[in-house]
């Protein structure tokens, strides 16, 4: 029996950053991991893989359609799935390697196997082959992140009918996949797939695409990705699926009620969103309340129900990012450690790293709308920026809503190259409490991609210099 100062269970992002935050901050720390490497979904299944293979996928779509444009010639482009496949899997094995000499560093045990909680005060650890043993602490972290959520009707296999996981590892590329689901896991993957020569159909219970994004980005986002060849099926729901050797037969039919009607393709990607994984974890038997979605409840400070247990990330209501998760398990381990710590949940970016770029930070000017709060906006295309017209990436605009009172910056969205980088500018501003203002005053370098944030800043006031 070992005993601790904090049993963190789960070893992804949240998990493993609070493990070294914690043995930081000098306790004795212990982080519960089932899967042989740690990082979690993000790192082994999840945000790491998909961006190997959509920087890789990307590199081949430039090499067979864009170079030329730029005067390079090249050959016959030719694709080696194997290859892109084995770089995807040797960036995941450095990095979880990194991850485990972070944990040696610190200091931290590193125990595989399932935990559950047996009391407030104790973990059980069961390996794979069936061993066990108690750990003893004074604290206890949930950090079991979230799960695939299954689709009635729908088996996924990880073969012809897959989830996120399966869509990393396809042995060749499919002729026509059809992507349930056009959230930024669906659209990420079928960007890949698509680059790389298969015919995509996009089918959607809703009537939009990226649930929850600025409705104009998601319209001009949606616009964009059709121009790419993308094909979207909006208020339709699959209701069954039928599976053959070589081919799926998708029954779908209108979100509202209609006639059904059959789609034939030869893979599927469920990417319907994801469920919290609390399950089989004992918490029912300790008292650890969950919400109806499976969701832990915590207040403030990230405490449960039960005194001494502790929960972050996708397993606790909030955003499924691995960036919130983190900074999360940070301010958990501060606080448990006897500071204080605080994170500001309208400063806190979501990015698609489809081509172009989405992302965006703080609300949206629908969420503005229904709050009643009178805003200002301002918005500057990349045609309109140099560096983008020397880049030929012109496709997208940035666009900054500001208090119409008080100029201070309440959200930003940016669809457009590099907005992922863009946008941590515009998350700056809002952590200080800054206004358009401050951001059209600040001196950009020239020429880049950024001075399309600083007119967008201009336009607040209507004021910009190169539209």
């Amino acid at each position: 029996m070992s005993e601790y100062d904090l049993v963190v269970i789960g070893g992804g992002p949240g998990g493993y950053v609070a493990a070294i935050r914690a043995a930081q901050l000098g306790m004795k720390v212990a982080c519960v991991e089932k899967r042989a490497t740690l990082g979690g979904t993000c790192l082994n299944i999840g945000c790491i893989p998909s961006k190997a293979l959509l920087q890789s996928s990307e590199k081949y779509a430039e090499a067979t359609h864009e170079l030329a444009s730029h005067g390079v010639k090249v050959g016959t482009v030719k694709l080696d799935l194997k290859a892109m496949l084995a770089r995807k899997d040797k960036v995941v094995a450095d990095l979880t390697g990194g991850i485990a000499y972070l944990f040696k560093k610190n200091k931290i045990d590193h125990i595989a196997g399932t935990g559950t909680v047996e009391s407030a005060t104790s973990v059980k650890v069961t390996s794979e082959k069936g061993d066990a043993q108690t750990l003893q602490t004074k604290y206890i972290l949930i950090a079991t992140g979230s799960d695939s959520t299954p689709l009635p009707g729908v088996e996924v296999d990880e073969k012809q009918i897959v989830s996120s996981t399966g869509a990393l590892s396809f042995a060749k590329v499919p002729k026509h996949l059809v992507v349930v689901g056009a959230g930024y896991i669906g659209l990420e993957m079928a960007s890949v797939w698509g680059r790389l020569g298969a015919q995509i159909t996009c089918v959607e219970f809703l009537d939009r695409i990226t649930p929850g994004m600025d409705g104009e980005i998601a319209k001009n986002f949606q616009r964009i990705l059709k121009k790419q060849g993308m094909e979207f099926r909006l208020k339709t729901k699959v209701t069954g699926a039928k599976k053959t050797k070589t081919s799926v037969t998708l029954t779908v039919e209108p979100a509202a009620g209609g006639d059904a009607e059959e789609i034939k393709c030869d893979a599927v990607l469920v990417a319907i969103g994801r469920k919290p994984f609390t399950e089989d974890l004992g918490l029912d038997a300790v008292g650890v309340e969950t919400d109806e979605r499976g969701f832990i409840k915590i207040d403030d400070h990230f405490a449960t129900s039960v005194p001494g247990i502790y929960a972050i990330g996708d397993c606790v209501p909030g955003p499924m990012l691995a960036h919130k998760a983190e900074d999360e398990g940070v301010v958990c381990a501060e606080i448990l450690a006897g500071q204080s710590g605080h994170i500001n949940y309208d400063a806190i970016p979501g990015i698609v790293y489809t081509w172009p770029e989405v992302a965006s930070v703080g609300k949206t000017e629908e969420a503005l709308k229904e709050a009643g709060v009178d805003y200002k906006i301002g918005k500057f295309p990349f045609t309109a920026n140099s560096r983008a017209r020397a880049n030929d990436t012109t496709d997208g605009f940035v666009k900054i809503l500001a208090d119409a009172k008080t100029d201070a910056v309440l959200g930003a969205h940016i669809i457009g190259p590099d907005a992922g980088g863009l946008i941590h500018e515009i998350v700056t501003v809002i952590e200080f409490g800054g206004a358009a203002e401050d951001v059209a005053r600040i001196c950009h370098g020239h020429p880049t991609l950024n001075e399309a944030v600083k007119e967008a800043a201009l336009a607040v006031d209507g004021r910009p210099i190169h539209i």
